[in-house]
């Protein structure tokens, strides 16, 4: 019988297959970036926003707003990931991203909370459509010789566009640009950059690792996802971290600027600069090391992950106890590095537990309870912090969920029937 080393040599892609595998990532890359850019913007605007539309009114409101774009985008998630199986992974990028990218031109235009809300929650339908494809597409042309490191490389497109959005103050500050402007260009590149991507972009039906059999209606594809063990722990270990990575997202350069009483641009950058650059190197050493692992046997990849939680934990509860700014950011740092392994290899994951027509469902449901989850604490942490409670004792909670999911994700049995290639 031969080993797994082996048999990664027999299943290794031709050339021409691992260019065109790479170049999806490649052409991907701005889409991810796009993605998380607008979301990071407005929280590094909060205070030029809330000048310029005083109906927002209380940070429960904010909150609020930051909430319902989570709770719309997290209840489309599973419907986008299903078109993306059932249909074409390619449109459903392409479509997502046109019309996110005017609903982002739009919310530089509003002057209402009630606007606002309009607009955040139809960017959030938008939106709701791409992380699931893009994932699956993904996975779809890299095997498990190169996954980790593929998926990892696409969610570093997400951390610039995080480490790019927190330099939004500075914009918001300027007296030339303003808040408004950056919405603007970012949402006119996003619908011209839609335009060739169409065309650039292809789908992988039906080649190499991707199965032949039919694909199963939307009622089929929920049960055979909820009564499969792994992924109900998948769908948990995914969703408790979550609850921290959004609020330290969304509002942590609110709570630098105030803590420490520092300027809006400083804080913005302080919050997402460098634990954003830590998450990318976490997200090439996660996947590396995981792409490795997984040559020496099938828990490889949920090793990785459980290493890189093990980091995460104790770096919540630092963050809602750094009595300095040097110190807060030392622990975003280390929660940056945990991250991405984390964020690197769940995809990865979901691909050993779950048949390949249901790998944009199955993320899509991932998407749908996590970020559910994480609309109710970005707007649970606002009305706690209108009633006065300690931020340390928030993210002490935030901390023990997240010391719950390493042992939730060491449960998980990757199945050895799929295919070869998903264990190697």
């Amino acid at each position: 019988m031969p080993t797994l080393p082996a048999i990664a040599l027999e299943y290794a892609p031709a050339p021409s297959l691992m260019r065109t595998a790479w170049r999806v990532v490649i052409l991907l890359w701005p889409v991810a970036l796009l993605n998380y850019l607008d979301r990071q913007m407005l929280a590094s605007m909060k205070y030029s926003v809330m000048e310029q539309i005083p109906s927002i009114g209380s940070e429960a409101n904010w909150g609020f707003m930051l909430g319902q774009f989570k709770w719309v985008y997290a209840f489309l998630s599973p419907i986008g990931g299903y078109v993306a199986d059932r249909f074409s992974r390619r449109l459903t990028i392409c479509g997502s991203l046109f019309v996110w990218s005017g609903m982002t031109w739009w919310t530089g235009h509003v002057s209402s909370y009630h606007e606002l809300l309009w607009a955040r929650s139809l960017m959030g339908v938008s939106e709701a459509f791409y992380i699931p494809a893009a994932l699956a597409l993904i996975t779809d042309y890299h095997t498990g010789r190169t996954r980790s490191r593929a998926v990892g490389l696409h969610q570093i497109a997400i951390y610039f566009g995080v480490i790019i959005g927190g330099f939004g103050g500075y914009v918001a500050d300027a007296p030339k640009l303003g808040w408004r402007f950056a919405f603007d260009v970012c949402g006119i590149f996003g619908m011209v950059y839609a335009i060739p991507l169409i065309f650039l972009l292809r789908d992988r039906a039906k080649a190499g690792e991707v199965s032949d059999d039919p694909k199963p209606s939307p009622a089929r594809s929920a049960i055979e996802l909820l009564s499969n063990f792994s992924f109900i722990l998948l769908v948990l270990y995914f969703t408790l971290p979550a609850l921290a990575g959004w609020v330290v997202r969304d509002w942590m350069p609110a709570i630098l600027k105030q803590r420490f009483d520092i300027g809006q641009g400083k804080a913005g950058v302080a919050a997402t600069l460098y634990w954003q650059a830590a998450a990318i190197v976490g997200a090439v050493v996660g996947g590396w090391l995981a792409d490795r692992w997984m040559r020496q046997g099938a828990r490889g990849r949920i090793y990785v992950s459980a290493i890189g939680m093990g980091m995460i934990v104790p770096t919540i509860f630092g963050v809602g106890i750094a009595g300095s700014l040097v110190s807060a950011v030392a622990f975003l740092i280390l929660f940056g590095l945990g991250w991405g392994f984390f964020d690197s290899n769940n995809m990865p994951i979901l691909s050993q537990i779950v048949r390949p027509h249901l790998r944009a469902t199955g993320y899509g449901l991932m998407n749908f309870v996590s970020i559910s989850a994480g609309g109710l604490a970005d707007w649970g942490f606002g009305v706690l912090r209108d009633r006065r409670v300690p931020i340390g004792v928030i993210f002490g909670v935030f901390a023990s969920a997240a010391l719950f999911s390493v042992f939730l994700v060491l449960l998980i049995r990757p199945k050895m029937d799929l295919s070869t290639v998903e264990q190697i």
